[in-house]
Formats: structure tokens, C-alpha cells, sequence
């Protein structure tokens, strides 16, 4: 049997991150969705790499992702500075809006979990009133807490029953991502997506900033001035220890071990209609 091209990669700090535009993006999950494959997508940040320094397991996280997809400008300049030269930043929100807005993906089901109590259902109010062939067949809010055994099992069975091609997952970044490779292996769902604040700016309870502000890389700074008392210590201890590490693997005076992408996920995991 021919083997799987292997993935281009950007090395960010050992963080695999592919490099991807939009188009590509959603290219990629269009051939996942026409062969019926499961898996998680992970938009990855500075906030997502740093956490990854520091914690081992989430890096595996990544490295299992069906995609993992440049969530942040750093994580761009720093694939361009790599030779990726077409690499673009495809946010979670941007992206989320586009495959709801995409033709292809119009037979697609989707399930909105996440937000803060009332979140979700203003959120799916609002996309089917800009997208009134979008067909959201359920919404959960979770508690803040990582749910308990009995409630993943009882959110499996709703899952199981519903059968959504994708799960949108707007809990914050790491927990999204743990909490979508913890649970995929119970699902039917096709694709689950990490798409952390997206939830808050489709309902207006984030400002999106401009887009000459998203090309500088200062969307961090447009959220700051929003909510600094929830975000001031996250950017003043990720941001700066990013700039340090990422300076010392572009000019060659450190390496940064590269988390290898687990095989076993590599094209990725087992078909719906193998389980």
C-alpha cells in the first residue's frame, strides 16, 4: 500500500504547526469530510504554544490533531521565516464563519458547545439568521469545571444520537483541546473544532479588531484593552516568554526538540464506519 505523503511542518518551539492559508484549510477539511473521517482540529496561538512548553501533554495533543492550523501572526513569521511563504493566520472565528458559509459544506450538521449560559443559543440564533440554510441540530454549555465521567458519558449519548458532522468547542485554550482528544474516541461526529473565544465574538461580547491590527500580530492588544484584568498576566507571562524562546531557535542558540506527530492519528484516525 503507497503511504501518505508526510505533512509539511512549521517547527514553532517544537510545536508542529502546519502551513496553511484559508483555502488550504478548508480544502484539507473538505477531504476529511468526503471520506468520513474523524478527528479534532486545533487553531494554534502563542497562548496554546507556550502552554505546550510547559506542559508535555498538550504538545502530544497537537501532534495528534487531524489539522493544526496557524491560529496567530507570530505563528505566521515565523513559518514564513521557515520558507512557508504562503502561510496566512486562520483564526478560529474566520474560519468557523467560513465553513458556514462555504456551498460544500451546506449538507453539514453542526453543534455548538460552549459560552457561558445563554451563549451558545444566541450564537445559533445568529448564525442561522446570517446563514438560513445552516442546520444547527443542538447546543450545550458546559460548566466551567472539566465535566465528570457520568456527564461526558451522557453528553456522548446526546452526541451519538444527533450525529453532527461538526462540533464547534469554544471552551478556552488548553482545555478545548484536551477536552476534544478526551472525548472524539466516544463520538460519531466527523470533525470537533477548537475555536476558543469564537463563541464571544459572533455574538458581539468580544470586539473583533481591524484587520491592519490582525496583520501587525497586535489582536493581542486589541483583547487586552477589553478585558485586562482576565488577560494582563496571561500575555505579560506567554508574550514575552515566546519572544525569548522564539529568538533563541531562530538564531540557532537553542533547539527546541520537535513533539513527533503520532502515526497512529497521522491521516488520521479510524473512519465513522470502521468503529
Amino acid at each position: 500500500m503507497k503511504q501518505k505523503a508526510q505533512r509539511e511542518i512549521a517547527k514553532v518551539l517544537g510545536i508542529p504547526v502546519e502551513p496553511l492559508d484559508m483555502e488550504s484549510a478548508v480544502t484539507r477539511i473538505r477531504e476529511e469530510c468526503d471520506k468520513r473521517r474523524k478527528g479534532y482540529i486545533c487553531l494554534i496561538g502563542v497562548h496554546g504554544i507556550m502552554e505546550a512548553q510547559r506542559d508535555p501533554e498538550l504538545a502530544q495533543v497537537y501532534a495528534r490533531a487531524t489539522l493544526m492550523v496557524p491560529d496567530g501572526t507570530p505563528t505566521v513569521w515565523v513559518g514564513r521565516w521557515q520558507g512557508f511563504h504562503e502561510m496566512q493566520r486562520v483564526a478560529g472565528p474566520d474560519l468557523m464563519l467560513e465553513l458556514f458559509r462555504r456551498e460544500e459544506f451546506v449538507h453539514c450538521t453542526h453543534f455548538l458547545y460552549g459560552g457561558k449560559e445563554g451563549v451558545a443559543d444566541e450564537l445559533k440564533s445568529r448564525l442561522v439568521q446570517r446563514f438560513p440554510w445552516v442546520r444547527i441540530i443542538g447546543t450545550y454549555t458546559p460548566p466551567f469545571r472539566d465535566l465528570t465521567l457520568e456527564e461526558e458519558e451522557s453528553f456522548a449519548v446526546r452526541i451519538q444520537e444527533l450525529k453532527p458532522n461538526f462540533i464547534w468547542v469554544g471552551i478556552s485554550t488548553p482545555k478545548q483541546e484536551r477536552f476534544m482528544m478526551r472525548i472524539l474516541p466516544l463520538l460519531d461526529s466527523s470533525l470537533m473544532f477548537g475555536v476558543g473565544a469564537a463563541f464571544d465574538f459572533h455574538t458581539g461580547r468580544i470586539k473583533d479588531a481591524p484587520q491592519w491590527v490582525k496583520r501587525a500580530g497586535l489582536q493581542w492588544l486589541h483583547r487586552l484593552l477589553q478585558d485586562p484584568r482576565r488577560l494582563f498576566w496571561r500575555y505579560l507571562r506567554n508574550n514575552s516568554a515566546f519572544l525569548w524562546h522564539i529568538s533563541l531557535q531562530l538564531t540557532g542558540l537553542r533547539t527546541y526538540p520537535q513533539t513527533e506527530i503520532n502515526p497512529r492519528f497521522t491521516g488520521r484516525s479510524q473512519t465513522i464506519a470502521d468503529r
